[in-house]
């Protein structure tokens, strides 16, 4: 992976921890990501430093996402429709 990907995926998971901090109004804990000091905005830190920062942010909103009680959301085959759509 190039180091330009890396720096718009870290970009868009600073993303993803604002639109959910936004949306549950509770902060999202990320000591771990806050103590490595680095941003998708420093391009002057190296590519291993962005994919560290990348993993351990990833690692942190998926762990706190999951230890929330969230409901489960289930599927009903009652609710699917026969009728598939296809584009040509």
């Amino acid at each position: 992976m190039q180091k330009e990907e890396l720096l718009h995926l870290h970009m868009l998971l600073i993303h993803i921890k604002k639109y959910y901090e936004g949306i549950t109004n509770e902060e999202l804990p990320t000591n771990r990501y806050n103590s490595l000091a680095i941003s998708p905005v420093h391009i002057h830190k190296d590519k291993k430093a962005h994919k560290e920062a990348l993993l351990v942010l990833g690692d942190e909103i998926v762990t706190h996402i999951h230890g929330q009680r969230m409901p489960v959301v289930t599927y009903s085959t009652n609710a699917a429709s026969t009728r598939v759509a296809a584009e040509h």
